[in-house]
């Protein structure tokens, strides 16, 4: 899946593997909205391509650290709460049998799987029937660790993710939803690469956000709010 910006879709190679499965890490603590929001816009991109719906596993624990969706804040990212069918599952070996059932069906674009902590279950064996069943049925596998330590798997690549600080805008209004990347891992390819990317709500894409520098940040970041509606105890986060 090419995202569009060419330094990042020729150190991968073309792109992030549609077809592939691809872990992703929160940088710290205070980025757990920002890591979230990431993962789910690269479903959303797979989505747009492959028309039909996401599937987003969540452990009840992992949930219950980063919070409820907010069906406003993923509409203002351009996500129609429609696409995405959330399971909010009471262990981490319910998550992974619900993803891999759901990955093996192929009725779906992408399928997120969120876990955080350490995982005894998501071991080596694991992520390669995970990243074998995504090959075989054309689907975009995204685990999202929170939370936690890398450790051996059979994904594609693994990322860590943060907020970075959007553009000014007119009025001083909310700037849009940016994100440092580091990619830590590529299987077969190289790692190292470090990027700034800016989601575009109104034309569903991402671009390099290394022109942010030109213009002075805002004093407070901020984007859409994604996580932390009715219903949930913590603040409003942004993503």
């Amino acid at each position: 899946m090419r995202l569009d910006i060419a330094e990042t879709d020729i150190w991968l190679e073309g792109g992030l593997a549609a077809q592939g499965l691809h872990e992703f890490y929160a940088a710290g603590a205070k980025e757990m909205a920002a890591w979230n929001g990431f993962v789910l816009l690269l479903a959303a991109l797979r989505q747009r391509q492959h028309r039909r719906a996401i599937i987003w596993a969540r452990e009840a624990n992992a949930a219950r650290q980063s919070g409820q969706p907010y069906g406003p804040g993923l509409a203002e990212l351009g996500i129609s709460p429609d696409h995405v069918t959330l399971l909010t599952l009471p262990d981490a070996k319910a998550v992974l049998r619900a993803a891999l059932d759901a990955t093996r069906d192929a009725a779906v674009s992408a399928v997120v799987i969120e876990l955080g902590g350490k995982q005894p279950l998501l071991d080596l064996t694991a992520t390669r029937r995970l990243a074998l069943a995504a090959v075989e049925n054309d689907t975009m596998v995204l685990l999202s660790r929170g939370k936690a330590k890398p450790q051996p798997s059979a994904a594609h690549t693994r990322w860590r993710v943060a907020a970075a600080p959007s553009r000014a805008l007119a009025s001083n209004t909310p700037g849009t939803p940016t994100f440092a990347l580091e990619l830590l891992r590529q299987r077969g390819g190289r790692d190292g690469l470090r990027l700034i990317m800016e989601w575009d709500r109104d034309t569903a894409s991402f671009r390099t956000g290394n022109k942010a520098a030109e213009t002075a940040p805002l004093s407070c970041p901020q984007s859409a709010v994604v996580l932390g509606g009715a219903g949930d105890s913590a603040r409003p986060r942004a993503a």
